[in-house]
């Protein structure tokens, strides 16, 4: 079993939001293992569970490394009004990752 990072990506809501109300931010959270670079467990600032239930579902078993068909399939499947706040979350963490993992092998 691999070893597992906890990071987080956030990015602006849209101002009509209650998750900009309510936190400021949209985040994400996501535990990644670091041998496969697969996202374990996924939560984020949504205000309704069904929301996080979802976002676990698109995110949960797919590498971080893939950042471009995380938010492709963002786009095709999420549909609320945080789609674009959560797609850009999810390359922010994805960034972090990069960059964690750039300086681990340095």
């Amino acid at each position: 079993m691999g070893t597992t990072i906890y990071l987080t990506g956030e990015a602006k809501a849209p101002s009509n939001n209650p998750i900009t109300t309510q936190w400021g931010l949209f985040f994400v959270g996501l535990v990644v293992d670091t041998e496969t670079h697969v996202i374990r467990a996924a939560d984020c600032s949504a205000t309704l569970p069904l929301t996080t239930e979802f976002v676990r579902e698109l995110l949960v078993g797919r590498s971080l490394l893939d950042d471009d068909a995380l938010v492709g399939t963002i786009t095709d499947r999420y549909h609320g009004s945080s789609q674009r706040a959560l797609a850009a979350s999810v390359r922010s963490a994805a960034a972090k990752y990069r960059d964690l993992a750039a300086g681990s092998s340095a």
